[in-house]
Parts: structure tokens; C-alpha cells; sequence
């Protein structure tokens, strides 16, 4: 009988709960352990899916030697020294974004992980919806021809707390880093410039945590495309995820999805289902695939497909709009090998 492949997941939170629910539908996945520092909290909720391990101190994970893969889903600011301590214990690594805050601690982690010969993947789940992979084959196949505009629309239904806003690193490393790892892998080409307009007005209030609500963002790629993200941290709509890449022979366009494709035709009004709700409905079977790929790529000794050096780009880009947005300038993107 073969070994099922062992994970310990840190962090028993919304994401954490919903990959550990996507591992159970895998045969040769195990979860041996989950642990949080609030674990009685979800103690009921673990229980009920039959893991036998709940612990409050993530180290348990981390020295147990029988757990081959760590699933990194807690607060951010935890991450760097939960993905060393994995690393020097031989575990692969599975992390939420952003890999941290800080790109010099970030990237002390990724001489870490280099050094130790583990896998990470990063959880840019968009990646692997087949929308957008669909999309970025038409740009790669040159379907379209030369790329020559990448437009993205990301704008979540409802805005976040303030007390989250305050502690999640910006709408940058928060949200939009999902859009800067989206427009790097559809261009299939660095970003190498950032210029950002940006307010809060959602709710003003955010303002007052160094923080805005509404964005416009312009990029720059290395192969002369140019790209434009705008979000908003409030569609009443709906979630509004859509994408348009635009060349020299045609465009490619990812519309939003909806709970069924019906459109019912009056004389009064045409009408059809909102967006889904938020990125929990939209992105469930892409993040069934990304586990998918990060356990294939254990178990059969294959290339990460979202790596470490992913996340650090997306990071990047994340800290130049910033930049852009608190000076009122465009912003080089630093490259790893510069």
C-alpha cells in the first residue's frame, strides 16, 4: 500500500478552512495535524471532519517528522518564520500571499528554501482558473498576434473591515497582488514600471489608515505591452472579475461568471444573474487545482507551477504601486537577477 502523502496546515481561518476541506477530496492526502494559536475555536468544526490532530502551537507541525508538506494559511506577518522553520525540516510548502511584507525578508526566506532543496507554491489561485489559463494561451499561441494591451478588472462586492484593512498590508499586498501575478502570467513578461492613481472612496475612513479603496493602475512590460488593473473595494453588483488581452491580430476576453446563463427578455427589462457572490464561489474549482498541482508536483518530482520567485515579483510590484501612489510617480519593478 503507498504512503499517503502527510500535511500540516497552520491556520485555521477562512482560507485555512477551505483548503482543508479541498484536501479531503484527495485519496492520497492525509491531513495529520492542523494547528492555530485559536484553535478551540474551530476544535468542533475539525473534529467534524475527522482530523485527529488540532493544536495551537504550529511548531507541533513543523517537529513532527512525519508530515511531509505544510499548508502556510495563517496572518502574513507569520509567514517568513513559519516558511524557514519548514524549510530547515525538509517540508515542501504551501503559502498563502504575499510571502510577507518585506522584501528583504522575503527574500532571506527564498535563500532559505534554495538552500534546503524544498518546494513552495504560492497561492495565486487565479492561475489556475481556466478562464484566465485560457486567455493566456491565446496570448502565448500568438492567437491574437503581439500583445499590446492587458486590461484587468478586479473589484470585490463588499469592503473589508477597518481593523482588517489595518493590518492587511494595503490594497496592494492585498488585493491587487492577485492582479499583478495575473497580469505577469497572461503577458507572459516582467513588469517593469508602475504608475498608480488612487482614493478612498468607499469609505473615507480608510484613508485614515494609509489606505485606499479605488485604484487605476498602469504597467509597463519588458516585451512593450502596456497594461491597466482597476479596483474597487466595492461592487454592489457583485464580484466583477474580468480580463481583456487585446493584440496586433485580435482579443482575448474573460467574462465574469454567473449563477446560470439564463436571460430572460421582457418588455420591460433584459435581465441575468449578478457575479458570484465573492472569491469563495467564483474560484473554488481553481483552488482544487492548485492543491492539485502542488501535491503532483510532490509526489511526482515535477516543477512547482506558481513559485517562490512568482510571489516575489507579485510582492514587488505590490511595494512599486505603493510607491507610485504615495509619491504621485511611475515606479521601476526591481527584477530578482538585478
Amino acid at each position: 500500500m503507498t504512503k499517503k502523502l502527510q500535511v500540516g496546515i497552520i491556520g485555521a481561518g477562512r482560507i485555512g478552512k477551505l483548503h482543508t476541506e479541498n484536501i479531503l477530496r484527495f485519496p492520497d492526502v492525509e491531513i495529520k495535524t492542523i494547528a492555530d494559536p485559536f484553535i478551540e475555536s474551530a476544535r468542533e468544526w475539525g473534529q467534524s471532519l475527522g482530523i485527529q490532530h488540532l493544536e495551537s502551537d504550529p511548531m507541533t507541525i513543523i517537529n513532527d517528522p512525519e508530515i511531509d508538506a505544510v499548508f502556510i494559511c495563517s496572518p502574513t506577518d507569520t509567514h517568513i518564520n513559519v516558511i524557514e522553520a519548514a524549510a530547515k525540516a525538509g517540508k515542501h510548502i504551501f503559502c498563502e500571499k504575499p510571502i510577507s511584507f518585506s522584501d528583504e525578508a522575503t527574500m532571506n526566506a527564498y535563500q532559505i528554501v534554495k538552500e534546503n532543496n524544498v518546494k513552495v507554491q504560492i497561492g495565486f489561485n487565479r492561475r489556475f482558473d481556466k478562464n484566465y489559463a485560457r486567455v493566456k494561451e491565446y496570448v502565448a499561441s500568438k492567437v491574437i498576434g503581439d500583445l499590446h494591451i492587458l486590461k484587468i478588472t478586479s473589484r470585490d462586492p463588499e469592503p473589508p473591515s477597518l481593523d482588517y484593512v489595518k493590518r492587511s498590508g494595503g490594497i496592494f499586498m492585498d488585493m491587487t497582488i492577485h492582479d499583478f501575478d495575473m497580469a505577469r502570467f497572461v503577458a507572459g513578461s516582467e513588469v517593469t514600471e508602475v504608475f498608480v492613481l488612487g482614493n478612498a472612496l468607499v469609505n473615507p475612513e480608510i484613508a485614515k489608515a494609509d489606505d485606499i479603496d479605488t485604484a487605476i493602475i498602469s504597467l509597463k512590460f519588458e516585451n512593450g505591452a502596456l497594461g491597466v488593473i482597476d479596483n474597487s473595494r466595492e461592487a454592489v453588483y457583485g464580484y466583477d472579475q474580468r480580463i481583456e488581452a487585446f493584440g496586433s491580430k485580435g482579443a482575448a476576453e474573460s467574462k465574469n461568471e454567473i449563477d446560470t446563463q439564463v436571460k430572460l427578455s421582457t418588455s420591460k427589462a433584459i435581465l441575468e444573474d449578478q457575479p458570484l457572490h465573492f472569491f469563495l464561489e467564483r474560484y473554488n474549482e481553481a483552488y482544487i487545482k492548485e492543491v492539485a498541482d502542488f501535491f503532483q508536483s510532490i509526489i511526482e518530482n515535477t516543477p512547482i507551477t506558481c513559485t517562490f520567485e512568482d510571489g516575489i515579483m507579485a510582492q514587488r510590484i505590490a511595494q512599486a504601486a505603493k510607491e507610485s501612489w504615495q509619491t504621485g510617480k511611475p515606479v521601476s519593478v526591481k527584477r530578482i537577477d538585478a
